[in-house]
């Protein structure tokens, strides 16, 4: 994954989409334990044309929840990721992908789906002509 495609705070991928106009994608990952998580990263999130996508229609937010020592999250970070899954991740599904609007309002949600990129901007698209 590259750095710059994904936001880990909340706040600023708030700030990006509300000066940008864009939708923010936040994605619950289990980074270094749950296989549908990384099968979504390989299949969607790192291939080119939903990177294309997403660089002038979206604001990709991280919350990830490893759970090996060796990858754990500085504690400001893993507090901040707690909070966004008590606000949207309440029943713990991994992973979860939650569509916002810029000020955090829900517009959809879905998890792991054998679609591909283009299926994955076809979902995100029709939750967006639903707001």
């Amino acid at each position: 994954m590259c750095g710059q495609f994904w936001q880990t705070y909340y706040q600023e991928a708030q700030k990006l989409a509300e000066a940008n106009g864009k939708t923010i994608v936040l994605v619950f990952q289990g980074s270094d334990w749950c296989a549908p998580c990384i099968k979504l990263d390989r299949e969607v999130w790192s291939q080119r044309e939903f990177r294309e996508y997403a660089a002038s229609h979206l604001v990709m937010l991280k919350a990830d929840f490893p759970r090996r020592s060796k990858n754990a999250l500085p504690t400001e970070q893993a507090k901040a990721n707690t909070a966004l899954a008590e606000r949207y991740n309440r029943n713990g599904i991994f992973p979860l992908v939650v569509i916002l609007d810029s000020n955090g309002k829900v517009l959809g949600e879905t998890s792991y789906q054998k679609i591909g990129p283009e299926g994955y901007i076809a979902l995100i698209e029709s939750y967006l002509s639903k707001s």
